[in-house]
């Protein structure tokens, strides 16, 4: 097969599905309008210290694992991968109340059954359904029709399965309290992306020392190895149709890339804004797309902490001042949850550095939507500066001596992330998937152009993992699912 794939976004998404490709031989063009890849999975460096954006954990990462079965294939299983303590892996605290997540399915049920008694028959089945779900993942990839696990779970409300299988309404939101790693709304969330995401790190989680930047470099060095060709600093600026396929991409400063594939890393309705003129995308399509609703965006706090001030905790805090940790998203007015990271540091002994996350509404920065990062003026530093500290006052309230132990701090908000990674209102999850309109909401890589396919955290599920399960589906919309998934060790039956 003798075709140039040009391939816009050089995040997660993009890289992996980049990387497939040019290991069958295709002839692949990765254009990245920053300087740096990885998209979310960027990572920066202040006075010495190494800063994550996107990501701080993984799950499913012991040996024989999904995700560790994916990264065998792209090879990055061999990154600085740090386990996480299998005893307390999340701690989740609910208005002081504390509670802890162990790896393992019995372990979990044991550690959790101490404080719900009554309920480990209902923690049982939960922790059943949970492994059916991660069991049967890469039979996602085998399906030849609708009738793969994923589908109907998708069209399921994950807050009305737990309320189907658990009496106790605390227990309902302890068990969801370490998912600001998704958007928790009741009337939304499908129960495939609730069941496969907290799956996943309940069998095993993992932090990745020096910073998620690693997996970006790692996998643009192999893609280049095999021919590949990736460029920074070329941002497209539409993308040209002629005769029903794309047949160029444009770059901001007048070059034409031409191809036989276009793929998409971008979010979907910011692919179709570069296609100007179209005969294959009506306008129905267009508006559908660009109607979708998005996932909430981040406030993030990342604190450089004094030397040996403050112990390093090998797992993370999921911290509510609500009892209701499924309305957290709907009142952003007020911080009432903050996911707290510690990065490993050299020692594994005092912690270096340390991120604090909250859920932050568009909103909020909207009005400078448009200014240039570094120069969007005093008053939005103003307003970033009294978010932090009402975030850092919040945590601190938490965690004993957090508040002296920080000698500087670096924040970034959705408007951040829209600017680096192009994300519509700075979206942290992609497009928000609803379980009531399953068909409109989980999206597959083909678009009406023929020749044009998506991939990235919008279509199935985000996350690494989701992102990287995704990339297979849109590699195989090339070289097919057999082609695809060859090299990679699983059970195809």
């Amino acid at each position: 097969m003798n075709k140039k794939i040009v391939i816009i976004g050089g995040g997660l998404g993009g890289l992996e599905t980049g990387y497939i490709l040019a290991k069958h031989g295709l002839e692949v063009c990765i254009l990245e309008k920053g300087i740096l890849l990885g998209g979310c999975l960027q990572s920066y460096k202040r006075k010495g210290q190494i800063f994550d954006t996107g990501m701080h954990y993984v799950g499913a990462m012991n040996e024989g694992e999904s995700l560790r079965t994916l990264f065998n294939y792209f090879e990055l299983s061999n990154l600085s991968w740090h386990k996480l303590d299998e005893s307390c892996f999340d701690e989740v605290i609910i208005k002081g109340e504390k509670y802890s997540f162990a790896n393992g399915y019995e372990r979990f049920v044991e550690t959790l059954s101490q404080n719900f008694p009554k309920e480990k028959g209902n923690l049982d089945k939960y922790v059943s359904f949970l492994k059916s779900v991660g069991d049967n993942i890469f039979t996602r990839f085998t399906a030849k029709d609708n009738s793969d696990i994923s589908t109907s779970l998708f069209g399921q409300g994950a807050y009305d399965f737990l309320c189907s299988t658990f009496n106790d309404q605390r227990l309902i939101n302890v068990v969801s309290g370490t998912s600001l790693k998704m958007e928790l709304r009741k009337e939304t969330l499908p129960l495939y992306t609730f069941a496969q995401i907290n799956d996943s790190f309940i069998r095993s989680a993992y932090r990745l020392e020096n910073g998620g930047s690693q997996i970006g470099d790692t996998l643009a060095l192999k893609i280049k190895a095999m021919g590949g060709n990736i460029r920074t600093n070329a941002e497209v600026d539409e993308l040209i149709e002629k005769d029903g396929k794309i047949v160029a991409a444009v770059l901001t400063n007048g070059e034409r890339i031409e191809g036989d594939i276009f793929i998409s890393n971008l979010h979907p309705a910011a692919t179709l804004g570069l296609i100007k003129e179209s005969e294959k995308i009506r306008k129905i399509y267009r508006n559908r797309i660009c109607g979708l609703g998005n996932t909430m965006g981040m406030f993030t706090v990342s604190l450089k902490l004094k030397k040996e001030t403050l112990p390093y905790q090998n797992h993370n805090k999921y911290i509510y001042e609500t009892d209701d940790v499924w309305t957290v998203t709907e009142n952003l007015d007020k911080i009432q949850a903050c996911l707290v990271s510690y990065a490993v540091p050299k020692d594994k002994k005092w912690a270096e550095n340390i991120d604090l996350l909250v859920p932050m509404s568009w909103e909020d920065v909207e009005k400078w939507n448009g200014t240039k990062i570094m120069q969007r003026g005093d008053e939005y530093n103003a307003m970033k500066k009294a978010k932090a500290n009402e975030v850092i006052e919040f945590a601190s309230r938490h965690i004993d001596g957090l508040a002296d132990a920080i000698e500087d701090f670096y924040t970034s908000t959705p408007l951040t992330y829209s600017d680096y990674v192009g994300t519509p209102m700075g979206s942290a999850y992609g497009v928000r998937k609803d379980f009531n309109k399953i068909m409109q909401t989980v999206l597959t890589p083909r678009t009406p152009v023929e020749n044009l396919l998506l991939t990235g955290q919008s279509l199935n599920l985000h996350g690494v993992l989701g992102v990287s399960m995704t990339s297979f589906f849109s590699a195989a919309e090339v070289i097919g699912m057999e082609a695809a998934t060859s090299g990679l060790d699983i059970k195809i039956s």
